[in-house]
């Protein structure tokens, strides 16, 4: 029996702005993917939410501590949310909240020396996942991607397009 060949599909030119589209969906799809493999790997092995890893790292990362308003500008989250996720947190003893005395309205938040031991586990762990969901890029792939992106995000935070 002879099978009959299929006809090559036909390729059709699409407008440079249609492609864009496409470009900006599939770039939306695989950071949803990603973040939400994160989420669970997170909710799974270490009982923590996604925000919760974000307000430690920032706290990681500012070894004064930060004032709730600063940690809120940093996360561009509201000032309620990051109630919610520092009052988990400070109940499960990794994050310190205190007033400052020359500022008894504000509070001033830092990891604790357990917060700080259980960030550099999960941030480990949150690298390695990272690490291994965006292996099919080798190296130079990857410092090829991030030059773009930071170029759009300079351009587009600038008002400005590539020259």
């Amino acid at each position: 029996m002879t099978v009959a060949a299929k006809p090559a599909p036909r390729t059709v030119a699409r407008p440079v702005g249609k492609q864009r589209l496409r470009l900006w969906l599939r770039l939306l799809r695989a950071t949803r993917a990603v973040e939400a493999e994160l989420r669970e790997r997170l909710r799974v092995q270490f009982r923590m939410t996604l925000p919760q890893f974000d307000v430690m790292a920032a706290l990681a990362r500012a070894e004064s501590g930060m004032t709730m308003t600063e940690l809120s500008r940093k996360l561009m989250v509201s000032n309620g949310n990051v109630t919610g996720i520092i009052d988990r947190l400070v109940n499960d003893k990794l994050v310190l909240r205190q007033a400052p005395a020359e500022d008894r309205r504000s509070f001033v938040v830092r990891l604790t020396p357990k917060g700080e031991a259980q960030f550099a586990v999960v941030a480990k762990a949150h690298e390695e996942w990272v690490n291994k969901l965006l292996s099919d890029f080798d190296l130079d792939e990857t410092e090829r991607l991030i030059g773009e992106f930071d170029g759009l995000a300079d351009r587009i935070r600038n008002g400005g397009t590539r020259a």
